[in-house]
């Protein structure tokens, strides 16, 4: 029986190339999205074969429907991918809620909100993965972005506890803590040329993930990593 994968937030750059991939993989993939219409135009387009894609419709902010969602699923998944989207500038945070609560909602609150479920459904003998994507921004906050920043630590400390919570099922749990990505969501910013990581890159990753909880993809990042970690806070106060 072919294995499953539920895909949230399934139209960001990452997310479509992780759907490729694991369609090559042999897995059935769920893709869920509220750009329906351009999940279709990519299957079709970028899939080896469209028929192991079922495309549904999510909203990671709609809180009230996300159980019917995952009742209505056609099998419940092997491995849930958390990859939804959403980011405005630190400047543009600090003077506008309505950009901070839509990350908190998309970042956060919107993946615990349908991961609790999912982790939850004790009925599901078949699920075995969950992976979140997280980022860099989230291992110290920075004057730069720790706004979004904040959202992305929240979010790596619910998966290091979910992992926990679930050690006893045996289902694996990952933070994909990635650096910067080329994508729709960087598009415009003023970022490092040489550090910027290509979706496809950033997919792999996800989709050969192990047992550890943190992943980060590419070497350089790895090492701003560990020096972020181990940074006094005089120096990280520096930091742009």
């Amino acid at each position: 029986m072919e294995k499953s994968v539920l895909i949230l937030g399934a139209n960001s750059d990452v997310a479509k190339e992780a759907l490729r991939l694991y369609v090559d993989k042999g897995y059935h993939v769920v893709a869920a999205s509220r750009s329906t219409a351009h999940l279709k135009t990519f299957v079709d387009d970028r899939v080896s074969d469209p028929t192991m894609v079922d495309i549904r419709y999510f909203d990671a902010v709609a809180f009230h429907t996300h159980q019917a969602f995952y009742d209505a699923l056609p099998v419940k998944p092997n491995i849930v991918l958390y990859a939804a989207g959403f980011q405005v500038t630190n400047e543009e945070a600090l003077v506008s809620w309505d950009g901070t609560y839509q990350m908190i909602n998309v970042l956060y609150a919107g993946a615990v909100s349908i991961l609790n479920i999912v982790a939850m459904d004790k009925h599901n003998t078949n699920l075995e993965r969950i992976i979140g994507l997280s980022s860099l921004s989230g291992v110290r906050g920075r004057k730069s972005n720790f706004v979004y920043g904040s959202t992305k630590a929240a979010f790596t400390q619910y998966l290091a506890g979910l992992r926990q919570f679930l050690f006893d099922r045996n289902i694996q749990v990952n933070a994909i803590v990635s650096g910067y990505i080329r994508s729709k969501l960087t598009a415009g910013l003023q970022l490092t040329e040489s550090l910027m990581l290509e979706p496809a890159f950033v997919a792999e990753a996800i989709v050969n993930a192990g047992n550890v909880l943190i992943i980060v993809p590419g070497w350089k990042w790895k090492i701003i990593y560990f020096v972020l970690k181990s940074l006094p806070e005089r120096l990280v106060a520096k930091l742009p």
